[in-house]
């Protein structure tokens, strides 16, 4: 049986980005988490390059528990419930792909497109399924489970299953936040990798 808490939101210091003035029609909470890539493209910097060359990043699927803006707490192998004092700014697949975008770009040097306009074009297009993303309190982990598919122009599909977990102090949004940002980069990491430059 699937479990689900509703939970204050509240303002986390760490990985919070904040979010002033009213959502849905009711008062916002100062702020929310966010995932911040460990190396990301300067702003000005300009690229360009064939569109042969890019590479199209899309948004992953998601099981549902994953699909909300909130954090999973894997409890066993049929509960899920999720932290308290803890919400995302936006879905965790949105939030994951811009990482995952800008990681690869910066580790392979490829122009990376929009693929809601030029996936067509892309000659790499990286997709998949963001399997696990939450924390595992029988093992105080963080836990990011990507199953990445890429597929280059003229040649068969590839996948492969990334996985990255990150030790966490505490049942916390303080403690387990910063471990899944630092979780999606070693993932994301090791897909840039496996694209290659």
């Amino acid at each position: 049986m699937w479990m689900k808490r509703l939970s204050k939101i509240m303002a986390v210091p760490a990985l919070a980005l904040l979010a002033g003035g009213c959502l849905g029609g009711g008062s916002a909470p100062a702020e929310h988490l966010t995932l911040t890539p460990t190396s990301a493209v300067p702003s000005g910097t300009e690229r360009s390059g064939a569109s042969g060359e890019s590479v199209a990043v899309l948004t992953p699927t998601v099981p549902r528990e994953v699909s909300a803006r909130r954090i999973p707490v894997y409890v066993d192998a049929i509960t899920i419930e999720y932290l308290t004092n803890a919400t995302w700014i936006e879905a965790p697949p949105e939030l994951f792909r811009r990482l995952l975008s800008e990681t690869i770009a910066m580790r392979t040097g490829r122009l990376v497109i929009d693929p809601n306009n030029f996936a067509a074009e892309a000659n790499v297009t990286v997709s998949g399924q963001l399997l696990r993303f939450g924390f595992e309190p029988a093992r105080m982990e963080a836990v990011v489970v990507y199953e990445a598919a890429q597929t280059r122009r003229g040649q068969p599909l590839q996948t492969r299953r990334f996985e990255a977990r990150v030790p966490v102090t505490a049942q916390t949004a303080a403690a387990v936040a910063p471990a899944l940002n630092q979780a999606s980069n070693q993932v994301a990491g090791e897909v840039a990798g496996w694209i290659g430059g």
